[in-house]
């Protein structure tokens, strides 16, 4: 994968993160305990496919562009 790809797909993996998070907030405030609960363990799914499918093989090949707060 070239560095533009890899920098570009980074960026969208951190971006959907953030808005993952996002979600849950929303959730965690709008509904009861238990949806949470439900919904968190769905996005918990998501996130963690993202970070050992996508993100870690990308900064093995991109070390450089791996952002901070993954470090």
């Amino acid at each position: 994968m070239t560095n533009t790809t890899a920098k570009a797909i980074s960026d969208l993996m951190v971006s959907m993160g953030a808005q993952l998070n996002e979600s849950l907030r929303l959730v965690q405030s709008t509904e009861d305990d238990a949806e949470f609960k439900r919904y968190r363990d769905s996005i918990s799914k998501i996130m963690t496919t993202m970070l050992l499918e996508i993100m870690n093989p990308l900064y093995t090949a991109h070390p450089e562009l791996k952002p901070p707060e993954l470090r």
